[in-house]
């Protein structure tokens, strides 16, 4: 018998088929549509195959809450039609089977510690920068949820000297998602991250949310590593910019020894979400 895993994004769904040492014999992106649409084709991926469990990293808000009448539920999501979506019982009820759910960050955290860059650490962090931001943290082989999950994504930074943008998170305007972002970085430039891979100033504003953020974590969290993916971070300069500012933000106040390997890329080449969500089945 095979483990399912979910990655469960605002944009798309990746279905993979595998096993707990992180081999993954199948996947399958389907386009995050109407929950209806999009769970008969998640349903559809899985029917030729006999699953023991199910494991789904998922973009949030979802209630992580055992004890909670809407526990596995997506909760405030920007993404209108999969607002108050039970998620995790319309899982439960296509497979029959036992169906363990958690943050796609705290998944994707959980494949790094296991199989990727975090695999010589106690305590990882894995944050993604991309079309939204979000963090997750894995400790001793677990990941870490409070009274909800968390929005490591929605903290406030302080305001770059030379930037004027607003920001565009929906909820909070100027927090680091609504600032950092690759949809941030689209609206304050006009262009896509990509085509401003020459422009030294976007990724100097880039680096100082980031590196605000990150100094912010450590501080708070103090992970073993810090593990940077999502689409932004394609941008081989923001890397040494990033490390650069962590490490002049601390001032020497806590050591952060090795810096290219304590702020570091992911190894998983875009697996961790799957790869991940199959690795929640094992210690939830």
């Amino acid at each position: 018998m095979f483990i399912g895993g979910i990655e469960a994004g605002g944009t798309k769904m990746v279905c993979a088929v595998g096993d707990r040492s992180g081999n993954v014999q199948a996947k399958q992106s389907i386009p995050t549509q109407d929950p209806d649409e999009t769970l008969a084709k998640v349903q559809t991926f899985f029917s030729n195959v006999e699953l023991e469990s199910l494991g789904v990293g998922s973009f949030g808000p979802i209630d992580l809450d055992k004890n909670s009448d809407t526990y596995g539920m997506i909760l405030n999501t920007p993404k209108t039609a999969w607002k108050h979506v039970d998620l995790l019982g319309r899982l439960q009820k296509a497979f029959q089977i036992p169906v363990y759910v958690d943050t796609d960050v705290n998944a994707a955290c959980l494949a790094e510690y296991h199989h990727g860059a975090g695999q010589d650490v106690n305590s990882c962090l894995y944050m993604t920068i991309g079309t939204g931001i979000g963090a997750g943290l894995v400790q001793d082989g677990r990941t870490f949820q409070g009274q909800s999950h968390p929005e490591m994504g929605h903290i406030i930074t302080p305001k770059h000297p030379d930037d004027s943008f607003a920001g565009i998170c929906p909820y909070h305007g100027n927090c680091l998602e609504g600032m950092a972002s690759g949809p941030a970085i689209e609206k304050r430039y006009g262009r896509e991250g990509h085509l401003l891979s020459d422009e030294k100033h976007v990724w100097e504003i880039e680096s100082h949310y980031l590196a605000h953020a990150i100094a912010g974590y450590t501080l708070i969290l103090s992970p073993e590593r810090i593990i940077l993916g999502g689409g932004v971070m394609k941008q081989d300069v923001l890397f040494p910019l990033v490390r650069q500012k962590v490490s002049e933000l601390v001032n020497g106040y806590i050591t952060l020894s090795g810096m290219n390997e304590f702020i570091t890329a992911p190894q998983l080449d875009d697996e961790q979400g799957v790869k991940g969500a199959i690795a929640l089945t094992a210690g939830m």
